[in-house]
């Protein structure tokens, strides 16, 4: 989810699109919080981790 988190905003950034940029920082805030989720021990949708 990081990776395409940033692939959607440099998408947006490079193509003048806010709502790339703007999709592509939401998807990117969620995947840092699931990857933190993950590294600290808990489950995270029912998996120990997030990958």
């Amino acid at each position: 989810m990081i990776v395409l988190g940033l692939i959607l905003l440099i998408a947006g950034i490079l193509l003048g699109i806010p709502i790339l940029t703007t999709i592509g920082v939401v998807v990117l805030i969620i995947g840092a919080v699931l990857m933190v989720l993950g590294s600290t021990g808990r489950p995270v949708g029912g998996r120990r981790h997030y990958f």
